[in-house]
């Protein structure tokens, strides 16, 4: 059996999860937590094979989430299952550990198919973000603005969007509020704006 633990803000995920796979062969959830602060020393004390872990959390960002895990448990796998784009956070969520990357608009069979590939030691991702893993697009779109920023860079911008003040961004990612002022400037460059308002905006279309 497949123990699978759900790091997400909202609880209806874990229980629409939990009675999806209730009647499952292969695969049980084994319990649901909003606290991803404190998510090692519930993996210390508690058999997990598979992390399912949302991007949008209440404290962390996936990205920094799936590195800190991968750090000191690195035989556990992670699969996001998030509501985020794809072609925004796909490349950077493999890039950072995880194992594979399903969007909540798809079909909970998906899902099931997803643990069972990774839990057989398979990355399980969509063809084209298959395809942007080993080839580099031109960067011709806004998607494609997005896709030559780093793991790093989307964290900040992806706090940015939602309102974090420089302070917050610093203590979340463990950085000082001068290296955050230096990422906003950065992240203007390329996004090509000329101000924080154009780059939230610019930011909530792919968020």
């Amino acid at each position: 059996m497949i123990k699978v633990l759900v790091i997400d803000k909202h609880p209806v995920i874990f229980s629409g999860l939990d009675a999806y796979f209730k009647n499952s062969r292969n695969i049980k959830i084994v319990g649901h937590t909003t606290d991803e602060i404190n998510i090692n020393s519930y993996l210390e004390t508690h058999q997990v094979d598979i992390i399912l872990t949302e991007i949008e959390l209440n404290q962390l960002n996936g990205i920094t989430l799936i590195k800190r895990i991968k750090k000191n448990f690195p035989e556990l796998k992670l699969i996001v299952f998030t509501s985020q784009a794809e072609h925004v956070y796909g490349s950077s969520i493999i890039k950072a550990g995880a194992s594979g990357f399903v969007s909540k608009k798809q079909a909970l069979s998906e899902l099931d198919q997803a643990i069972l590939n990774v839990f057989n030691n398979a990355i399980y991702i969509s063809e084209s973000l298959a395809k942007q893993l080993t080839i580099r697009p031109k960067k011709t779109s806004v998607s494609n603005d997005f896709k030559k920023l780093s793991s790093r860079e989307l964290e900040v911008l992806n706090l940015i969007s939602n309102g974090k003040r420089n302070i917050d961004i610093a203590k979340e990612l463990a950085l000082n509020e001068k290296t955050v002022s230096t990422y906003k400037t950065r992240l203007m460059k390329k996004l090509n704006v000329s101000n924080l308002v154009e780059l939230i905006k610019k930011a909530k279309q792919e968020f």
